[in-house]
């Protein structure tokens, strides 16, 4: 498993919406501020994925020595 610290720092500002008690119902980002989050979750979910495959990591083959292998069976 790849052990590393890895750090974000999202430089956002917020501004809530609050209802009439005062409470923060909403929240509003410029769309600057919302792609960075995007990006950010989606780097996120990369790194997630990347941890995931290589803690079940088996054997692997290049994709063109799989298709010159079924080439020379016959089968592509």
């Amino acid at each position: 498993m790849i052990e590393k610290k890895r750090t974000f720092m999202l430089n956002i500002n917020p501004k809530y919406l609050v209802n009439t008690k005062g409470r923060k119902t909403a929240v509003v980002l410029s769309m600057k501020e919302y792609r960075l989050l995007i990006e950010h979750l989606e780097d996120l979910e990369d790194i997630l994925e990347m941890d995931a495959a290589v803690e079940t990591e088996t054997d692997t083959r290049d994709y063109r020595e799989i298709r010159a292998e079924l080439k020379k069976e016959g089968k592509l």
